[in-house]
């Protein structure tokens, strides 16, 4: 697939921009702040209605304006669908499909898929757990769209728990009232909890052998990449519930349970945490405190790494899930967009030129350059020259 035409409206630094795009690689050079990241950020944006920069949609809107409009026409195996989403901070955003009537943004989800290479990638080895789970999260609504929907209620029903167990715990005392009510929400979180569980133990499958492969073609094979699921649940599983939940136990036992098996051991491991979480006032057990472990060998990436190897992981990764998308579509004209913003310069010659190798073969991919002496030979194509407020044409 392709974004044929891209349109953007007080989006970022952009009062207006029209750019026509095209398949094969497209490269837009600039000086570091003039604003080509903000273009590939609302292609992004546009496929995972989440900014691989920032966590809420109050900055993607220019200062002064009250609303931005992204506008895109994708091709994808021969068919053009045009898409217009309106992001309205502070209220639901909107998306017209085919110049329909507006839904809800995420039904435009699954129509443009993208995979997006940054700097901020880093943090998927380097960062907190929420990095790892919130990839897993993303990919997982591209691949499969409804579970936009679970992410949702997932995070609705953690919201509702914690304030009850933290009214409890500020009462100072945990009455009848507050346990009955506590194990309603038990029902909710538990079947909520499962189906995004099964859904990420699904996607790290998926993903487990094209992270190997990948991590392979970018370095000299001496280190085998592996990613384990780390559930809250491991412990209940494989000790029956006789020690502390620390997330160490062996990796896949949880991975053959249907989603009524995990729910009853969620809530199980809720009535053996209950008093723990009543301390504490938060939910301790859940989809929200697992973790996707990164190995390079026998070892952690994390504080393990050289900073060569956290480059390579990060990129594996994604270069795992552009796979995982291959495979998911194999149909003419469906290979997801790439985009490459700004990571050559922060690679040596080897990692530029075998990641360029690797990419090249996908239908369109967009790279972002401070310098275009940073693009590797295998990556040459179209050339934008991105100025203040907009776009001019490169060379060739």
């Amino acid at each position: 697939m392709f974004v044929e035409y891209l349109s953007l409206t007080d989006f970022r630094t952009y009062p207006q921009l029209d750019l026509a795009l095209q398949p094969g690689t497209t490269v837009l050079v600039g000086p570091n702040g003039i604003g080509k990241t903000n273009i590939v950020e609302a292609i992004g944006y546009l496929a995972s209605l989440s900014s691989h920069r920032v966590s809420s949609d109050g900055p993607l809107v220019r200062f002064g304006a009250d609303q931005a409009l992204v506008r895109a026409k994708v091709v994808r195996g021969g068919q053009a669908t045009s898409l217009e989403l309106e992001l309205n901070p502070g209220k639901a955003n909107r998306v017209r499909i085919n110049r329909a009537n507006p839904v809800r943004a995420r039904d435009s989800l699954g129509i443009l898929r993208t995979v997006l290479f940054a700097p901020e990638d880093l943090a998927l080895v380097k960062g907190d757990p929420g990095n790892r789970r919130r990839f897993l999260d993303e990919l997982l609504t591209s691949l499969i769209p409804h579970h936009a929907a679970t992410r949702s209620d997932f995070e609705r029903v953690l919201k509702q728990r914690n304030a009850l167990l933290k009214s409890a715990r500020s009462s100072g005392r945990f009455t009848a009232a507050h346990e009955s009510t506590l194990e309603v929400w038990d029902q909710h979180m538990a079947q909520a909890g499962a189906v995004l569980l099964r859904g990420r133990l699904d996607v790290v499958r998926l993903l487990q052998p094209h992270l190997q492969a990948a991590y392979a073609s970018l370095t000299d094979g001496s280190k085998a990449a592996r990613a384990i699921y780390r559930s809250t649940l491991d412990t209940l599983l494989s000790d029956d519930g006789e020690v502390e939940n620390d997330g160490a136990a062996s990796p896949g036992l949880l991975e053959d349970l249907s989603v009524p098996e995990l729910a009853q051991k969620y809530l199980d491991e809720f009535k053996r945490q209950r008093k723990k979480e009543v301390e504490r006032g938060v939910s301790l057990v859940g989809p929200h405190r697992d973790e996707l472990e990164l190995l390079l060998g026998p070892a952690p990436a994390k504080g393990y790494a050289s900073h060569g190897e956290t480059w390579s992981m990060a990129l594996s990764l994604r270069l795992a899930s552009y796979h995982v998308f291959c495979e998911d579509d194999r149909s003419p004209g469906a290979t997801p967009v790439l985009i490459l913003d700004d990571v050559f310069a922060e690679l040596d010659t080897g990692r530029r030129n075998r990641l360029a190798e690797v990419v090249a073969e996908a239908e369109q991919v967009i790279v972002t350059a401070a310098v275009a002496e940073d693009i590797p030979a295998a990556l040459q194509g179209a050339q934008l020259v991105v100025v203040s407020g907009g776009v001019t044409a490169g060379a060739s």
